[in-house]
């Protein structure tokens, strides 16, 4: 951000068009990429249908795909792949979610492995996002991230994942996502 210039907000947000890009702000910068491809988007429906089942339709909460936007803080709105929120937090709003949720999945793509892997990584572990799993779609592996004092603790997963931010724990077979 250039000296002097004016950190963006949830109002400068939601002015940008649909215009089939990702729009995001992060630490009241402004990031743009192009939508995802299809193989990218079957990963994410894939994945998103086994939270659906162990979440939605257990009665433990929620699940968001993309677009949604995800309010972290003023300057921190972004629109993860999929989003997890559990009944007991109180963070959607009819327009957006606005507080931290239990997990947050990033698919990677070539456009986006930078921001995935730094800058909302980072941006993830300061909000203290209980979970976040990056998704490589193209080597069949999910990294998985879960808070630890304040940091986070990785493992790397390539047949089954667990979501253990929620209760009871949601087992995800990967086999059917690739």
């Amino acid at each position: 951000m250039a000296v002097g210039q004016r950190k963006l907000t949830y109002r400068e947000y939601s002015c940008y068009p649909d215009d089939g890009q990702r729009h995001e702000i992060i630490d009241g910068v402004h990031y743009m990429n192009p939508a995802p491809s299809t193989y990218h988007q079957t990963v994410s429906r894939r994945l998103q249908f086994q939270l659906y089942s162990r979440i939605e339709l257990t009665g433990l909460g929620q699940v968001f795909n993309a677009p949604v936007d995800l309010q972290l803080s003023d300057h921190d709105i972004v629109q993860p792949d999929i989003v997890v929120i559990t009944n007991d937090r109180r963070i959607i709003t009819p327009s957006k979610i606005k507080g931290v949720p239990n997990l947050i999945v990033e698919i990677l793509s070539p456009s986006t492995v930078k921001n995935d892997r730094d800058l909302k990584f980072s941006l993830y572990e300061q909000s203290l996002v209980d979970e976040y799993w990056i998704v490589d779609p193209f080597d069949h592996q999910v990294e998985q991230f879960v808070q630890d004092n304040g940091a986070y603790r990785q493992s790397i997963l390539s047949e089954s994942i667990t979501l253990g931010s929620v209760q009871p724990a949601a087992d995800i077979k990967l086999k059917e996502v690739w």
